[in-house]
């Protein structure tokens, strides 16, 4: 019998996953559609450039996921199951923090980590955790009553369990051990049909629309999933034509005529969906909820550790000027900041040290017999190397919680006359039991590997800098 891979099994998932989402919420299928039409218009005009940042079939394929989970446990089994698909914990991200409403959850990134297993297939879950004992959003009561309707819910059949562990340890299944795989794992993240506690979710509800959405009901979903454009202020007016509600802004560094960095997000707003209540006399009635929405995404390079520095300095910059000018659109005082303080070219980007890049040997470098230089900055101006930009890979707390704040019903509480929880990276690292990588470290990895060959193939001594 032959042996499914796990970039093949990761494929299938996001694909599959893909098909249910759209099922559910169909104007997932509208978003997916514009993104396509509008990828193959850049394509068209831009040519080769349009795909400076991954091949138009990586992007058209690309995906990412969200998903909300209530406790460690919980997360340790998500963690097998996106370990079966060869996707591992990158980056910690504090929503609590970068939320000015309520919005108690710590988060991580499932995704490739393997520059080959990227260009295959590059599918990340975005994946929050509730903090019940955090008490600026949860009374001591609350919390004891959260966390035993928690511990009490089975969100994996024990069945897939034992098949993820086996994926992750041997890089692949079986053919039918595949396929039960991903029936199994798919169905998991379907909307469940099951009544929801109506008296129980408004409970949390007040508190965090997000609280409601994990703790009040007995499995996880989808909250979104997220293809990736091109051009996100043309999928913007496109989807807005077609009377798709989008939420106000599109998150992250504004459009402007110098190189995409980081990453640019916007969705339509969270649906209205029906479903089955419980009400307090045991009866079941029909009602609504509003939590799951469509969100795309469009990414740029990755800045090193000055780099978000500088997006953060800026990001702050842009606040306080549109404080002191309220009838300025915001986007208008970010594009004036971003063209006087980032620099407008990736070759600046790189000599300042503030983006992650590649390099190889170019093919028409001088074959004059000279020495070349020994510093990066010198070979590539002088056309002895190419540098090729780094896709970011990863996520913006602000950004994130900026989309889940635009499609929340209402802003919650939050006490803050009380001292949060801390949690970091070592902590969810522990909680786990795997490694939340660094992504700075990874994006440098890659950028000095590629160092390290060009300096091989031109006999140099050193390290390049």
């Amino acid at each position: 019998m032959s042996a499914i891979s796990q970039w093949r099994l990761r494929a299938a998932f996001a694909a599959r996953l893909s098909r249910m989402y759209g099922q559910e919420v169909p104007a997932y299928t509208t978003l997916v559609d514009v993104s396509r039409e509008v990828n193959e218009d850049v394509l068209r005009a831009r040519g080769a450039d349009a795909e400076r940042l991954g091949s138009i079939g990586r992007v058209t394929a690309e995906r990412h996921g969200a998903i909300r989970v209530g406790t460690p446990r919980e997360l340790a089994q998500v963690a097998r199951v996106f370990g079966a698909l060869g996707m591992r914990p990158v980056g910690f991200y504090d929503l609590r923090e970068a939320a000015a409403s309520a919005v108690p959850v710590i988060s991580t990134a499932f995704r490739p980590v393997d520059s080959e297993e990227l260009a295959r297939n590059p599918f990340r879950v975005f994946t929050s955790m509730l903090t019940p004992a955090d008490p600026r959003f949860f009374d001591a009561d609350l919390r004891a009553r959260l966390e035993a309707f928690l511990a009490e819910r089975t969100l994996f059949p024990p069945e897939l369990l034992p098949l993820a562990d086996r994926a992750e340890a041997e890089k692949q299944l079986p053919e039918d051990d595949a396929e039960r795989f991903l029936q199994l794992a798919v169905a998991a993240f379907e909307l469940s049909s099951e009544p929801v506690d109506r008296a129980w979710y408004e409970t949390l509800e007040r508190v965090s629309a997000v609280a409601a959405d994990i703790g009040g009901v007995r499995s996880t979903h989808i909250n979104h999933l997220t293809p990736r454009v091109l051009d996100i202020d043309e999928l913007y007016r496109r989807m807005t034509e077609r009377g798709i509600e989008m939420i106000d802004t599109i998150q992250g560094p504004p459009a402007w005529k110098g190189p995409d960095v980081l990453l640019r997000q916007t969705s339509f707003r969270a649906l209205a969906e029906p479903r089955a209540m419980r009400t307090p006399d045991g009866s079941v009635i029909s009602g609504a909820l509003r939590v799951r929405f469509g969100e795309v995404e469009a990414r740029g390079i990755a800045l090193t550790r000055e780099g978000r520095a500088r997006y953060d300095e800026l990001l702050g910059h842009i606040d306080e000027q549109a404080s002191r000018s309220p009838a300025e659109a915001r986007g208008d005082i970010a594009r004036t900041v971003w063209e006087r303080h980032m620099p407008g070219t990736e070759r600046e980007l790189a000599a300042e040290g503030l983006a992650y890049f590649t390099y190889r040997l170019a093919a028409d470098r001088p074959r004059d017999g000279s020495r070349p230089p020994t510093t990066i900055g010198e070979l590539v101006r002088r056309g002895w190397v190419c540098a090729d930009p780094i896709v970011y890979e990863d996520f913006l707390p602000r950004s994130a919680a900026g989309i889940f704040q635009s499609n929340l019903s209402g802003e919650g509480t939050r006490n803050n006359d009380h001292e949060g929880t801390a949690y970091d990276a070592a902590w969810l690292s522990g909680a786990i039991d795997r490694e939340v990588l660094d992504p700075y470290a990874l994006y440098a990895q890659q950028q000095n590997s590629s160092l390290a060959e060009v300096a091989r193939e031109l006999d140099l001594t050193g390290t390049l800098g």
